[in-house]
């Protein structure tokens, strides 16, 4: 069932938020184990939550869209009267929070039910979810590899059927590479379509996003969550025009010169591009990495910008260097933004607007960008790669992701096949600027031809 029927029945009386909640906690109890996906659970106030719910609607009250549909929020995410870490040893002991962020309050508003929090990498730095704090989390594909990240989490939680709707955040990929992980749809909208409550860390990049099993369910929960908040002056007031399927498609393996495909991803690539094109009726217009953008590097500014503003941001709470230990991965984005100095940040942010340009001009208002959503096959759930020394900070030649976020365009990734290490392969198509329902529009018609098998090995999450 999607989530609006759900929802739906829940409202009539048809099915007990009760029985939905305990259903998902249920799932996490027993399927949770050997993949940490789930940090925190909020189980008694979730099934008070539901009774309340149940008794109102035998009362004849109306309820909301997604009355009764558990959910799990990421713990980057606040939760009023629950904890918010981060993922990291800084905010272990972090007080209760006082109020729900954006989308979290109004998916609660719709009558959604929150049940618990998902695993992040430390401060929502890493394509990985692995911190001091929690541990790493498993992709439900393979768990001897990552379930990407940031929002690997919630991904694992979804794949593994654990949940109907886990929350997601984007500020460099971080819906779209756990979905393409693990087999889900991940979507980044404009920046802008949700406000945002508060300055986020990375200022210009951060946007909430969307995770889910199929493309219905991400309409559904744009619907519910898009709108200005205030005090984001960066908040699009308007309504997202209908959905129109593309006219054009470009094609490219990366929008960056930064190395070959893996030649397992370049085949799955090309077998998608191939599909793609003949759905839509379009001839692909290929273009090689050099060709896109004349002033710079989006995906190596997006590290410059990112980390100098992360860094700015922390430096508060790291104090004189007596704070608990900082994950690897963590440690070294925060000192190579310390390194940032203001001439090369400021520069690296004008040159945001170039790369925007070059977008806009290139999709204007009837063009796709089809990509890998991620330039390799997959990685270890401490960050480290086949061949690698180490783990660590994985680098902008793994991921097709930041030039979405650098310039605010939406972007959406399907899965599109299995690679040979069982993991899903990932198709990503980047749209022209508010063309989020035509982007919708493009994915589930996607879905209709070429459904992918969900959740990974597990039953789906049903009543």
């Amino acid at each position: 069932m999607s989530l609006a029927e759900l929802g739906r029945a829940v409202g009539r009386g048809e099915l007990s938020a009760a029985d939905l909640v305990q259903s998902a906690l249920s799932r996490i109890a027993e399927r949770d184990g050997g993949l940490n996906a789930v940090v925190a659970l909020r189980d008694t106030e979730a099934r008070a939550e539901a009774e309340a719910l149940d008794t109102y609607v035998r009362g004849g009250g109306m309820a909301g869209l997604l009355a009764g549909v558990p959910f799990l929020v990421k713990d980057t995410q606040d939760v009023a009267g629950m904890r918010t870490t981060h993922g990291s040893l800084l905010f272990a002991d972090a007080p209760a929070a006082a109020s729900d962020d954006v989308v979290v309050g109004r998916l609660r508003a719709a009558g959604a039910i929150v049940i618990g929090k998902t695993n992040t990498p430390e401060f929502a730095i890493e394509g990985f979810t692995d911190n001091l704090l929690f541990g790493a989390t498993r992709n439900p594909w393979n768990p001897a590899l990552s379930s990407g990240g940031s929002s690997g989490g919630s991904a694992a939680a979804l794949a593994a059927g654990m949940v109907p709707l886990a929350t997601a955040t984007d500020g460099g990929g971080s819906s779209r590479i756990p979905a393409a992980l693990c087999g889900l749809v991940g979507y980044k909208p404009t920046n802008g379509v949700v406000g945002r409550s508060r300055a986020p860390e990375w200022i210009d990049f951060q946007t909430d996003g969307f995770m889910a099993t199929r493309t219905e369910d991400l309409r559904g929960q744009l619907q519910i969550a898009a709108g200005p908040a205030p005090g984001d002056r960066t908040a699009f007031p308007g309504v997202l025009p209908p959905g129109r399927l593309p006219a054009r498609m470009i094609v490219a393996e990366r929008t960056d010169e930064l190395g070959a495909l893996p030649a397992a991803v370049a085949r799955a690539f090309a077998d998608a591009v191939e599909k793609l094109a003949a759905l839509l009726g379009l001839r692909p217009e290929w273009r090689s990495p050099g060709s896109f953008f004349g002033s710079g590097s989006p995906d190596r500014d997006w590290f410059t910008i990112a980390s100098a503003e992360h860094a700015a941001a922390l430096d508060r709470a790291l104090g004189d260097g007596s704070a608990p230990a900082l994950h690897r991965s963590t440690a070294q984005f925060l000192a190579d933004g310390r390194g940032v100095g203001l001439s090369a940040y400021v520069h690296a942010r004008r040159r945001t607007f170039d790369y925007a340009r070059e977008m806009d001009l290139l999709l204007r208002d009837d063009g796709v960008l089809v990509t890998p959503t991620l330039a390799v096959a997959g990685f270890f759930p401490d960050g480290g790669m086949s061949g690698s020394a180490e783990p660590g900070l994985l680098g902008p030649e793994v991921y097709s992701t930041a030039v979405q976020n650098v310039t605010g365009l939406p972007a959406i990734s399907v899965p599109a096949g299995i690679l040979d290490n069982g993991l899903p392969f990932g198709l990503q198509i980047t749209a022209p600027r508010y063309a989020d329902r035509a982007l919708l529009d493009t994915a589930e018609l996607w879905e209709r031809h070429y459904p992918w098998p969900s959740p990974a090995g597990f039953s789906p999450f049903q009543p």
